[in-house]
């Protein structure tokens, strides 16, 4: 016997988030989750600035001719965190979307 499709509802972002941080606080107390969200905002302020330079590197036009948008001197010269490709925000982005469409489809 087959299964029955879910009916997926459009939302608006805000209701998906909220209701995405709810379930990833669970029983967690306030102050021990405002440090994993805390976390999550420097990683995508340091991601954005590092995309930012990123491209400019990739570009390689001006001051920026020859360099290797890949080495992390390049950043460190700029004052930019250099981001590994694990643990830059798109990857992790992508990857939390395949998460929650398997989890979304299994239960």
């Amino acid at each position: 016997m087959a299964r029955a499709k879910k009916e997926i509802k459009e939302q608006p972002v805000e209701q998906v988030l909220w209701a995405s941080a709810d379930k990833l606080r669970k029983n967690m107390d306030a102050a021990e989750y405002q440090h994993i969200v805390l976390g999550l905002i420097f990683l995508k302020y340091i991601s954005d600035n590092f995309y930012e330079l990123y491209r400019k590197l990739e570009a390689g036009e001006g001051d920026y001719a020859g360099a290797d948008p890949n080495d992390p001197y390049e950043y460190r010269a700029e004052n930019v965190f250099f981001v590994p490709p694990q643990a830059r925000w798109d990857y992790l982005q992508g990857r939390a979307l395949i998460m929650l469409e398997h989890t979304e489809f299994s239960s």
